[in-house]
């Protein structure tokens, strides 16, 4: 089984979106060093371990769900062979690990995560 192990989730106003979150889950948050983007610490509320909060992308209407993988490179070949496509190739996250932007066969976005304390 491959859980899922983060999510992301897009807005227009940060403040707004993290009074929301905050004042109805409890979630608090850390801006992530040089980006425009926050950690949200969850307390493992709903079995999750952390998401995080950025500015919205476009076309990004959604929250993003990330799966956990041993191989991105691996899960993008049989992604592909199975009639997924990769909107944003495997990229890494210093530190911690890739990602990778995918649509299943019915076009919902989801992402592939592999964690590599090496990743550059």
């Amino acid at each position: 089984m491959h859980p899922i192990v983060w999510f992301d989730i897009p807005t227009d106003n940060m403040e707004r979106a993290q009074k929301f979150y905050g004042k109805l889950f409890g979630w608090k948050f850390d801006q992530m060093p040089g980006m425009e983007y926050w950690h949200m610490h969850l307390g493992g509320k709903a079995g999750l371990t952390d998401g995080g909060m950025g500015k919205r992308q476009n076309p990004q209407h959604g929250i993003t769900t990330y799966v956990g993988v041993p191989s991105v490179s691996r899960f993008i070949t049989k992604l592909k062979k199975l009639g997924g496509k990769v909107c944003m190739p495997k990229t890494a996250v210093p530190g911690h690990g890739y990602f990778a932007i995918c649509l299943d066969t019915e076009k919902n976005a989801f992402a592939l995560w592999e964690p590599n304390t090496k990743a550059k």
